[in-house]
């Protein structure tokens, strides 16, 4: 009798354990300058909508989360090499990242914003024509900059510090994803006082965030899917977008 319970012991604590090894953790890349999708506290830690929306994720699929800060400039090298899993960090899905690297579900629509001072008259990109505007290099706000042809583009390794020359006249306009340029031009007490959001950019086609990962890796775009889907199915993506964008 013993014996069994002994065994029975020893079955249960192996089982327990494997279990516990199968638990995946994935290690997740985030630009952490680009509020309130994902930045820093004040405490240093990452937070924001992508991050709670990850961790939401990893729980509905038995995932495990590392949240890691890496600069946009280079974040899709680092993908490439192997310094973590996925990138989760307000990525546009587009044609030509697609042939580079495998995406999620979409998460978010999101459209570009234009953001001027508030003695501007501009409310188009058009009304800018021959002056600077700057965005983040490499984003699909700066892509749109440079697309339009009239205006002179200029480019950033943070978002911040094009809204810094905003404030201090060395830009005529910003063009971003339009939470973060809100969040800046609205929320941030040095800037809204001097900022106005007037319209958004055409980019030719709707355009949605999806989490990275590199060519291959199946098993954890997969992962993601299933706890996507299940936290859209239970509501629990509603509130995260509710607490972090509102309506």
């Amino acid at each position: 009798m013993l014996k069994k319970i002994c065994f029975a012991l020893l079955a249960s604590l192996l089982f327990a354990g494997s279990a516990m090894a199968a638990q995946r953790t994935i290690v997740a890349a985030h630009d952490a300058t680009y509020p309130p999708m994902e930045f820093m506290n004040q405490d240093k830690e990452i937070i924001g909508f992508s991050v709670d929306l990850l961790d939401a994720v990893a729980k509905a699929a038995d995932f495990k989360v590392e949240h890691k800060s890496v600069a946009w400039d280079g974040i899709f090298a680092g993908l490439d090499s192997g310094k973590y899993d996925v990138v989760c960090s307000s990525v546009s899905i587009t044609d030509k990242r697609k042939k580079a690297m495998l995406f999620s579900d979409p998460y978010f629509e999101v459209t570009q914003a234009l953001v001027v001072l508030k003695d501007s008259t501009a409310k188009t990109l058009a009304d800018l024509k021959g002056q600077p505007v700057g965005g983040q290099i490499g984003t699909t706000g700066y892509f749109a900059i440079k697309k339009d042809g009239g205006v002179e583009p200029k480019s950033y390794d943070e978002l911040g510090l094009a809204f810094e020359d905003l404030y201090n006249g060395r830009l005529a306009g910003v063009v971003s994803d339009a939470p973060t340029v809100a969040d800046f031009a609205l929320q941030n007490e040095k800037y809204k006082e001097r900022m106005k959001i007037v319209g958004t950019v055409d980019t030719g086609e709707a355009e949605y965030y999806g989490m990275a990962a590199s060519k291959g890796n199946h098993e954890v775009i997969d992962l993601i899917n299933k706890g996507l889907a299940k936290i859209k199915a239970d509501g629990t993506y509603d509130a995260i977008k509710a607490k972090w964008i509102g309506n």
